[in-house]
Order: C-alpha cells, then sequence, then structure tokens
C-alpha cells in the first residue's frame, strides 16, 4: 500500500522518539567525571590505616601503575589500564586506595582494627598487613608515612592515647566535624618510620567519616609536599645575596665607568642575568607548587571544622605556629627572585641605554666629519670645473676648427683660426652654463 515503511524499517514514531545528540567534545566525559574524581570512601570505626605518600618523576609515577598491577595480578584481579589515576579495591587482608597524583603518589592500607588493649601496648598498624616485599619495592622516595587509627568514642578516651601512642609533650588535639569527633597527633616521627594520628568517633554516618579521614591524610600530604619548597629557599638564600653583591658592584661600576670600560661591564651584567633567571626558573614551579599546596592545606584544616579541646592546641593553631616561617622564607625567596631579576633587567637596560646614546654620539660625531669631507669635495669639485670648462671648450674649439676647415672648400667666408677664436666665448658659455644646470637639477632632486 502506499505510504508504507518497507521491512525492517522503523516506525516514524521511533524515529521521532530518538534523542538528538549533537557532536561531542572527545574530553567531554573525562572533564564531566573529574568532580568525581578521588571520592571518599565509607568507613567504620574500629579502623587502622596506613598512609605513604611516594615522591616520583614520571617514570617513577608510570613504576608505580605496573607495582600495583603487580599486586592485583597476585590477587587474581584485573590490574589498571593507562587512564587510571585512582584506584579502590579490597585484596581480603586490607583494602587499597591508589592515587596518582602530578608529584608524587599515595598508597593507603586499611585493616579492620582489634582494639582490645589499645593505648597499653603498641598499637598495630595496617602495614603488617601488607606484604613486605612488595612493600619496600614501592618506586620513588618516601616523604610522608602516617599511621591513623579510627576508634569509637564510647571505649576509649584521650588518656590511654598518651604514653604508648603520642608524645604528651607535643601533643595536639581538637573536636572535628563539628563536635563529632576527636583528633590526636604529635607531628612526629616514631620508631617505625611513620608519623601518628588517633580519630575518636562519635555518632558520624559512614560518609562523613571518610571524608572526614581523606581530609585528615590529606592535611599531613600537603604539609610535606608545602615543606619541599623550603630547602630550595634556602638554597636560593645564599644564590641571590651573592647576586645582590655583584649587583651592587656592578651599578658602583656603572656610575663612575668610562666608555672603554662599559663593554666588559656590559658582559658583567649579563651573565649576572643569566645566573639570575637561570635559578628563576630552576626554583620558580617548586615555589609555585608550594604555595598551592599551601593553599590546599588550609582548605582542608577549615574543612574539618576543629575548636579547642581544653588545655591543648589545636591543628590550625600548630600550623600556623610551625610553618608561617616555612611559608614566609618560600614567599620571600620568590618575591627576592623576583626583585632582583626585575633590578638586574633595570641595570641593563640602564647600561644599553648609556652605550646606545654614546653610540649615537660617535655616529653624530662621523657624520660631521663625513659632512665636512663632502663639503671639502663639493670646494674642490667647484674649482676643478673651471679647469672642465676650459678643456671642454678646448676639445670642441678644435672640432670646430676641424670643420672650418672642411667648409672653406664650400665657400665658408671665414679662416679657421678666425672661427675657432668667434666660437671659444660661444662654446665655454655653453659648457659653464650647461654645468650650473646640472649641477641645479642633482641637488634639486637631493
Amino acid at each position: 500500500m502506499a505510504g508504507r515503511a518497507p521491512p525492517g524499517a522503523p516506525e516514524p514514531t521511533a524515529r521521532m522518539n530518538l534523542p538528538v545528540r549533537p557532536a561531542q567534545h572527545p574530553q567531554r566525559a573525562l572533564l564531566h567525571n573529574e568532580i568525581h574524581a578521588r571520592p571518599p570512601e565509607a568507613l567504620s570505626a574500629p579502623l587502622a590505616i596506613a598512609h605513604i605518600v611516594m615522591l616520583t618523576d614520571a617514570a617513577g609515577r608510570e613504576a608505580s601503575r605496573a607495582h600495583v598491577a603487580a599486586l592485583l595480578r597476585d590477587h587474581h584481579m584485573a590490574p589498571p589500564d593507562a587512564q587510571t589515576t585512582h584506584l579502590r579495591t579490597d585484596l581480603g587482608a586490607f583494602r587499597l586506595r591508589w592515587e596518582l597524583h602530578t608529584e608524587f603518589v599515595s598508597w593507603t592500607f586499611s585493616v579492620p582494627l582489634q582494639d582490645a588493649g589499645f593505648g597499653e601496648r603498641a598499637p598495630p598498624s595496617a602495614i603488617d598487613a601488607v606484604p613486605r616485599d612488595w612493600l619496600a619495592a614501592l618506586p620513588g622516595q618516601c616523604l610522608c608515612s602516617l599511621n591513623l587509627w579510627v576508634l569509637p568514642t564510647s571505649r576509649f578516651g584521650s588518656g590511654s592515647l598518651v604514653g604508648h601512642v603520642l608524645h604528651e609533650d607535643t601533643l595536639v588535639a581538637s573536636t572535628v566535624a563539628d563536635g563529632h569527633g576527636e583528633v590526636y597527633t604529635d607531628f612526629a616521627i616514631h620508631a617505625d618510620g611513620f608519623s601518628r594520628m588517633v580519630l575518636l568517633t562519635g555518632g558520624m554516618t559512614p560518609r562523613r567519616l571518610g571524608r572526614l579521614v581523606q581530609r585528615l591524610l590529606e592535611i599531613e600530604t600537603y604539609r610535606m609536599a608545602a615543606l619541599l619548597g623550603l630547602p630550595a629557599a634556602r638554597e636560593a638564600a645564599s644564590v641571590l645575596a651573592s647576586a645582590e653583591r655583584e649587583l651592587a658592584e656592578l651599578a658602583e661600576a656603572i656610575r663612575s665607568a668610562n666608555r672603554d670600560a662599559e663593554p666588559v661591564l656590559l658582559d658583567r651584567l649579563t651573565r649576572l642575568a643569566g645566573q639570575v633567571e637561570s635559578q628563576y626558573a630552576a626554583t620558580h614551579s617548586r615555589f609555585s607548587a608550594s604555595s598551592a599546596y599551601f593553599e590546599l592545606l588550609d582548605r582542608r584544616i577549615q574543612d574539618i571544622a576543629e575548636s579547642r579541646l581544653a588545655g591543648l592546641q589545636t591543628i590550625r593553631e600548630f600550623m600556623d605556629r610551625r610553618l608561617t616561617p616555612a611559608r614566609s622564607t618560600c614567599e620571600w625567596a620568590a618575591r627576592r627572585q623576583d626583585a632582583l631579576s626585575q633590578r638586574v633587567s633595570r641595570m641593563s637596560n640602564l647600561l644599553r641605554t648609556r652605550v646606545e646614546i654614546e653610540q649615537q654620539q660617535s655616529s653624530q660625531a662621523l657624520l660631521a666629519t663625513m659632512n665636512q669631507r663632502q663639503d671639502l669635495q663639493l670646494k674642490l669639485q667647484s674649482t676643478v670645473e673651471g679647469l672642465s670648462v676650459a678643456a671642454i671648450t678646448y676639445y670642441i674649439v678644435g672640432l670646430v676648427s676641424y670643420l672650418a676647415k672642411g667648409a672653406q672648400g664650400l665657400g665658408w667666408p671665414l679662416s679657421p683660426e678666425t672661427t675657432a677664436a668667434i666660437a671659444i666665448p660661444v662654446v665655454a658659455a655653453g659648457v659653464w652654463w650647461s654645468l650650473r644646470r646640472l649641477h641645479q637639477r642633482m641637488f634639486h632632486r637631493a
């Protein structure tokens, strides 16, 4: 029948209900899922967590991917693909959380905690459940290692934590999560190479507890990452001091230098500028990264919503007191580098301007000398013009004389000598007028 769709073709109604999809950006899915990257896990107390941060380069980060793949293969699990930057998995004896960052790789291991006797003897660590040979081969250099124990508040108080777990003389503590938990730490590296933190939880939901734990781990991670700029700042201080002394000497030398010494001073200043810019390029990225990590640290401390416990300083107070000098040192080194670079640039511009002015003066003197020579040449040319008129007149009159001799046979009434005598003033005047006209045209064009 007319108007009927051929067999196998979709019905018109079905075609109208198909969604219209415009051309998709190739990175749309990746960018959309970025807000879901590294989500916190739902956790329940009691729990022992070991957090290790390994500082690596690009090759080390790829080696970390291969290292976690080897662990997963040993447990008969699929390895991560080349685009995976974070991984959470249950390996039976422990849970693993692996995160790939720009400068480091974080490994977080967690196990349920048998809390009997906690605070009376050395507490167990989640790292004990990890294969020792595999753990010893982690790629990179350890920047941070933290043992975090998550315990229910109903069975533990702060008194049992001091002595066997944390150092009492450096104890830092506060209530967190708007009073729903308490966190204790001493910011010290203990005999096992790990720093320690204890979190007592109240009535928090597993997801809120997971977010709190992640922020506490990030506080320790970003604190150490931010401090990577401190050695660079201290090393830069000696180089900057030497460069500033040399710049001061150059400024004094430039002030009293003569023309012959300026090329040598300009060469020294150029070398100093290269040294300053080389150090700036070597440390600028480190100082910028430290500044970013300090900002992340401030945000994570703000996120845990802490308040004071009686007689103890909070994490924010401790960080403000102990990290402010390091942060100021990094910021001061960065500002000092910028200021020195600008001073060297200004001094270079000043010296170059001075050299250019002297070169312009030399050029003007050279042009004046050339003008004098040109005037002399014109005067000599004017002197020679008389001789040129006489010479040209002599040759032309000679030709006229020859013409007069030939014209006598045709009836020319004057003798050749008389004709030549008459032609001399006429030819001389014509030659002189022609040369003057030629000079006027040339000078007018110029």
